[in-house]
């Protein structure tokens, strides 16, 4: 029994031949091309080490700075760069070698190592066909190695150079004004440096912090008088404030008296009068009237004043109703208020005052001090000046004795290259091989991609996954020439025991007269749900059932003329079905106890045919009459409900599939859509076109 996996695998070599074919051949002619090659002619290689040396050290150092350790000078794209590519350009047409700088770097290997003792070590290798002209582009490439490692050092000092003098300008004007500062201090302050302090300013400086104190206490004792008031009151400094106010003013008690005696007469008519009489209303919109009164005539007293404002009438009618008990406590808060503020200021005052006395006396103690430092100014710059200057000098001398940090350790030696002569059999073989793999390789590959089901094994695996039973596997059917679907009609056809399946999976047993009422169905197109219908429903006739074939399929025309049925002519799907029974159920020829119903055609609105109560009354009346009702529906991939709209009115769904016809996601999705619905029993399925 050969395995699913290389069943697949030969009918992907199978479906993808020329592909396959294609790439062994390339791989065949191109190792063949290599094959009759002729040898390459000789190659020369010339090697040559460089080795670092110390950087020089361009700054002048004492006896007991630590000298440089080496470092990492150069790299492989700095060694091979444009600059040195054109120059040993250049120096080889002076002598007669004429040579692209882009062509350099491919016949040129930099290794770069480390050494413990040495320092970094390059290994330059330059390959070219001719072995004098190899030893001496390597020799005038290492030598312009060394020369640009001494520009660049020298370059770098130059550059340190540049950047002191740059810096001396400023320096220089810097120690300038240093000096002239020292030279105006002492014209300044002199003088005052003599003098010694007579005493007053920390006589001030004390009496203004005791001030502080003594305003500190009064500050607590006014604190402790407001904290008390408040607490009787309820109310802040600020609230006390706008609250005397309000009170004070006789518009806002004139208002407040005009609401109470409203809100009082609204109290006493409530209880007869309903808010519809007419002064129930007067009363309510005049109580209106004087609060929006009120709370402007509240706004015009507090705005502008600095008042705290209340954020409703309620709260100013309450606040504004100061008894003249509470109002002469409100007025002694707001007087300790503004005590307070008044000591607060006075503190702030003499806060201000007693920080500049005691900054005067902290510069004026030692005048002396502030003079020392001009000088350790002064110094400091002329320092500095002196130590750029020697800077300066020291690599100017530097760079006239600098060295380059590369030297040639070893002078450019050339060998021959080794080269591996292979023979032409030896690579047309290996060639076809590596053509086989490449192309068993390309129909994997492909394969792979592939999503379509290719064999029964993998349709039988999803199926088995998702628990539903393959109720049969019918081999390939062969048809004649004149026969659009493969039709048997002989009695042995294997499509009986798909019928006593179907009678099982129902719940009946296969000898059963009982009606029974399936709907054929699959996940795409091609893969022989009529077949299956029509097949069954010839199996079943053969078996003595008396059996129906509906062709609910609206979005084809009718197969019927394939059993001999002349296919009809309708004009409303509806009405079609609305027909008596013996108009609709037509008798296929030469087939006994077989019926059909043509497909009305393709029709615009199929749930309303679907849906119909005309389409619901004959297959009621069907099933009393036939034992076994077959229908014919779309696949799932022309509509998504058309196939299970009819699933109330059946017994259940049997799913026709076929390898090598769907794709694996649309088969998964499809079940899934079958599976969730809990209206459709699904039977089982059946496997079309199996390889046996």
């Amino acid at each position: 029994m050969v395995s699913s996996a290389l069943k697949r695998y030969r009918l992907a070599l199978n479906r993808y031949k020329w592909p396959c074919l294609g790439s062994f051949l390339s791989v065949v002619g191109l190792s063949t091309v290599v094959a009759l090659q002729p040898p390459p002619p000789p190659q020369y290689r010339a090697e040559s080490l460089l080795v670092q040396t110390l950087p020089p050290q361009a700054l002048a150092a004492d006896e007991s700075s630590t000298p440089p350790s080496p470092q990492r000078v150069a790299s492989e794209n700095s060694l091979l760069s444009d600059q040195l590519l054109q120059r040993v350009s250049e120096d080889l047409g002076a002598i007669a070698i004429a040579i692209d700088p882009k062509t350099l770097p491919d016949h040129t290997d930099v290794k770069l190592e480390n050494d413990a003792d040495q320092g970094q070590q390059v290994t330059v290798t330059f390959t070219w066909p001719d072995f004098d002209q190899a030893q001496v582009i390597l020799d005038v490439m290492v030598r312009a190695m060394v020369d640009l490692s001494l520009e660049a050092n020298q370059a770098q000092l130059q550059t340190i150079i540049e950047a002191l003098e740059r810096q001396l300008p400023a320096v220089e004007t810097t120690l300038l004004a240093a000096k002239d500062a020292l030279e105006t201090y002492d014209r300044e302050k002199g003088l005052t440096i003599q003098a010694a302090q007579d005493g007053r300013l920390l006589e001030a400086i004390a009496a203004g912090q005791e001030q502080q104190r003594q305003n500190n206490i009064a500050l607590a004792a006014v604190d402790s008088q407001i904290q008390s008031l408040e607490q009787q009151l309820g109310l802040s400094p600020q609230e006390a404030l706008t609250a005397s106010a309000l009170s004070a003013d006789p518009v806002i008690a004139q208002l407040r008296s005009q609401i109470l005696e409203a809100e009082t007469q609204l109290k006493l008519l409530s209880p007869n009068l309903r808010e519809t009489h007419p002064t129930v209303q007067d009363l309510t919109t005049s109580l209106v009237a004087y609060n929006d009164l009120l709370e402007k005539r509240a706004g015009e007293v507090i705005g502008g004043n600095g008042l705290v404002a209340f954020s409703n009438v309620d709260q100013i009618r309450q606040k504004s109703a100061l008894d003249p008990a509470r109002a002469d406590l409100a007025s002694q808060l707001v007087a300790l208020n503004n005590e307070r503020e008044a000591i607060l200021r006075q503190n702030e005052v003499l806060a201000q005052s007693t920080a500049q006395l005691t900054g005067e006396y902290s510069q004026t103690p030692n005048l002396q001090l502030e003079r020392a430092r001009q000088v350790q100014r002064l110094e400091l710059n002329r320092a500095l000046y002196d130590q750029i200057q020697a800077k300066r000098i020291d690599a100017q001398t530097a760079k006239a004795e600098t060295l380059s940090s590369l030297a040639i350790a070893e002078p450019p030696v050339t060998t021959v290259v080794p080269q591996m002569d292979l023979s032409p059999r030896l690579v047309i073989a290996v060639g076809s091989l590596g053509g086989l793999i490449l192309a068993g390789t390309l129909a994997q590959l492909l394969n792979t991609l592939d999503g379509t089901i290719r064999t029964d094994d993998e349709l039988q695996d999803i199926l088995s996954n998702r628990a539903i039973k393959v109720l049969s596997t019918i081999p390939a059917l062969k048809r004649s020439a004149n026969q659009i679907l493969p039709l048997i009609l002989q009695p042995n056809s294997p499509y009986q025991g798909l019928r006593d399946e179907v009678k099982q999976a129902v719940g009946q047993p296969a000898t059963s007269n009982g009606a029974v009422v399936i709907l054929i169905t699959s996940v795409g197109d091609g893969e022989g749900k009529t077949t299956t219908a029509f097949n069954l429903g010839i199996a079943s006739a053969r078996a003595g059932r008396q059996t129906l074939i509906v062709e609910v399929d609206l979005h084809h025309a009718s197969y019927s003329d394939l059993l001999g049925v002349q296919r009809p002519t309708v004009t409303d799907a509806q009405q079609y079905y609305s027909g008596e029974q013996a108009d609709l159920a037509q008798p296929v020829p030469q087939i006994d106890n077989l019926y059909i119903v043509p497909s009305p055609g393709p029709q615009s609105n199929t749930a309303a045919v679907l849906e119909s109560s005309e389409l619901a009354k004959f297959l009621s009346a069907a099933r009393d009459r036939y034992d076994l009702v077959i229908l014919d529906t779309p696949s799932l991939t022309i509509s998504s409900n058309d196939a299970v709209m009819l699933g109330s009115a059946t017994d259940g769904l049997l799913l026709v599939t076929r390898p090598g016809h769907i794709q694996k996601i649309e088969l998964i999705t499809g079940l899934e859509k079958l599976q969730h619905r809990n209206d459709l029993k699904l039977l089982g399925a059946v496997i079309n076109g199996a390889d046996g």
